[in-house]
């Protein structure tokens, strides 16, 4: 006898229908490669249903089924895995039926499932996988899986099977992607709740089909959404999840809840007590501190720099809960929960009122309090009743306190009072200035020698100072070699002065080069031909924006660079002769306040002066910034190619 369907997934799938309809026909019915010439696999339907307990344990079961389009479809489709943490998770691949395009039907033998160590790359907590190996297959087979999950994302410390209910206990919360990388025909998500918890959701970058019901003294709340391909992926756009359709779903009230819960769920534990040895380090590093600021930022940069980012398992406790400072600072390395945890401890050792905060790196955190984040953070209260944001993590070796690569970035404190859901400011471009100032000469066999001097700040300074701070020692000239190699192959360094990179707290960066160049002009009877050393890209690690490809005309979403910037790039050189500057064809003022480019060329009998300046006023930017933005990239690109010819006739 065929299979049927009994969720509701396919009356509602082929509404047309009154009864259910056997899988072998939906497979049919569904599609083949020449509706979708574009795709290598089809999602037929994906489908969900949650069971909430009283407690918040949540079973999860839900059926998907896979059809091949392709040869490289079926190589995509030959392993089904599921990754999980086994602190908070449990995860059982309960059945996979492989429907083969002949009519014949494969019944895949379960004690094959495999569980075994996820591969882990500087946090080792333990993550495993399960897989089965589903084995040849054709175009037009299809995979249809059973999975079953209880548990959730996080980890708290909790013993037996209690370490499946989520960290609020009582409450429910779910992020519900409704996009995908295949076309997928149907998504169907319901959770079942008891009937005293007050659920709040939305739905994000879209719309579906809702419901709710009361039922047997539950609530069935249900989503559907029909017929889901792919977003193209635009180069430097913003997270996918910031958008496309999701669900969000949360029984927790409000975000100052989140925060109440999550400082007292710290603060309960212990996480930021200190020890006789910690109050001895902090006295130790704050002996010559001058004043508020100049003590936080000694703790701080302490931190970042001294304690190791590599995460190893502590047992049941890798979630919200933040390690003892006890343990942090004798283990001397964790994640950034205990990075922060640290500097909590010490700021508290030294007297100041400080407290940990959520945030999400790398995209959006919306208004629902489903907990959307996945990085740990500190704050300090300042003696003018201010908070203050500081991230250990994200500064080792930078001159800030908290990282302007997550400006325009959400976060959560976890204060006594509660807190809302909060968003770090725009930095200023002039914050994070990168600027060469070169003077050289062409001779008349058409050598190029010159200096240069560069300096940077803030985020940009990061981004030259991680090439010393970064490598061996031993290779850092060698790395400020590569770096004019790149513009010329025929580069030589006669003299490099880049001070001690470590005393990063001194001041920033300063590179000074002193070189020459065999051959790096065209020098006719008629015509000197060469390219400003400084404009042709020198150091582009300092300048990010300049990776945007300017092929994409327009976009649909927004995109992100490092971070907001400024950029000033001058030059004066010295020809062997006098003459007449043949005219260029640029922009020479383009963009508005968010994005905007300046650049001019002069000729003064022998002097030639080349000037640039641009500026970023953002890091995260809408699809409407593009044409500026895009603009700025292709005028500096256009005085990075574009070679100078100057008329030496006359």
């Amino acid at each position: 006898m065929m299979k049927k369907i009994f969720f509701v997934t396919a009356l509602l799938f082929f509404s047309h229908l009154a009864f259910s309809i056997s899988i072998p026909e939906l497979i049919k019915e569904s599609g083949c490669s020449k509706d979708y010439p574009n795709d290598n696999l089809l999602i037929i339907f994906d489908s969900t249903k949650v069971d909430m307990k009283e407690s918040g344990l949540s079973y999860y079961n839900t059926h998907t089924l896979y059809k091949v389009l392709t040869t490289n479809g079926a190589k995509d489709l030959n392993i089904i895995k599921y990754g999980y943490d086994p602190l908070s998770a449990y995860v059982d691949i309960k059945n996979v039926t492989v429907y083969r395009i002949n009519g014949s039907i494969e019944e895949l033998d379960m004690s094959k499932v495999l569980d075994y160590p996820a591969p882990a790359r500087m946090i080792y907590w333990g993550a495993m996988e399960k897989m089965i190996e589903i084995g040849r297959l054709e175009p037009g087979d299809a995979v249809e899986v059973f999975l079953f999950k209880k548990g959730f994302t996080y980890a708290l410390l909790q013993d037996d099977d209690d370490q499946y209910i989520p960290p609020m206990r009582g409450h429910f919360y779910d992020i519900v992607p409704f996009w995908s990388n295949d076309p997928l025909l149907l998504k169907y998500y319901s959770v079942i709740v008891p009937e005293d918890k007050l659920i709040q959701y939305r739905f994000y970058n879209g719309e579906a089909e809702s419901s709710a019901i009361l039922e047997n003294g539950k609530m069935i709340y249900t989503f559907i959404k029909k017929n889901i391909m792919p977003i193209n992926n635009e180069p430097g756009m913003v997270a996918l999840s910031d958008v496309a359709p999701k669900l969000l779903i949360s029984t927790s009230p409000d975000w100052y809840a989140k925060s109440l819960w999550f400082y007292k769920v710290n603060e309960d534990y212990g996480s930021f007590n200190s020890t006789p040895d910690i109050d001895k380090k902090v006295a130790e590093i704050l002996v010559d501190a001058k004043d508020e600021m100049d003590s936080i930022s000694l703790l701080t940069h302490w931190v970042a720099d001294e304690i190791r980012y590599s995460g190893i398992s502590m047992g049941p406790g890798e979630g919200f809960t933040l390690h003892s400072g006890d343990m942090n600072f004798t283990d001397r390395c964790g994640v950034c929960k205990d990075k922060a945890g640290m500097l909590i401890t010490m700021l508290r050792a030294a007297g100041f009122e400080s407290y940990a905060a959520m945030t999400m790196a790398g995209s959006r955190i919306d208004y629902i309090p489903a907990d959307q984040f996945n990085h740990s953070v500190t704050v300090v209260k300042l003696s003018n009743g201010k908070y203050k944001m500081l991230d250990p993590t994200w500064v080792p070796f930078l001159r800030e306190l908290w990282s302007s690569a997550e400006q325009q970035q959400n976060y959560l404190m976890g204060l006594p009072e509660g807190a809302d859901l909060m968003v770090t400011p725009i930095s200023a471009p002039e914050n994070h200035f990168f600027k060469i100032n070169g003077n050289s000469e062409i001779l008349l066999d058409g050598t190029l020698n010159g200096e240069f001097l560069l300096t940077a700040e803030g985020q940009s300074d990061a981004a030259i100072r991680r090439m010393f701070t970064s490598n061996f020692k031993s290779e850092w000239e060698k790395s400020v070699e590569m770096e004019l190699l790149h513009v010329s192959p025929q580069a030589q360094i006669i003299e490099i002065d880049f001070g001690n990179p470590y005393d990063y707290m001194s001041s920033y960066i300063h590179i000074k080069v002193k070189y020459t160049i065999p051959d790096y002009a065209i020098i006719t009877d008629e015509e000197i031909i060469f390219i400003p050393f400084v404009a042709a890209n020198l150091f582009k690690r300092g300048m990010s924006h300049m990776n945007f490809s300017t092929n994409l005309a327009e976009r649909l979403h927004g995109f992100r660079d490092r971070c907001s910037r400024l950029v000033e790039l001058n030059e004066t050189i010295i020809l062997p002769k006098s003459g007449k500057l043949i005219p260029l064809e640029f922009d020479e003022k383009v963009g508005n306040d968010i994005a905007s480019f300046e650049g001019n060329i002069e000729l003064n009998g022998r002097s030639f002066e080349i000037h640039e300046k641009i500026k970023l006023a953002k890091r995260v930017y809408e699809a409407k910034d593009w044409d500026s933005f895009r603009k700025v990239v292709s005028s500096q690109q256009k005085f990075a190619d574009t070679p100078i010819i100057i008329d030496i006739t006359n």
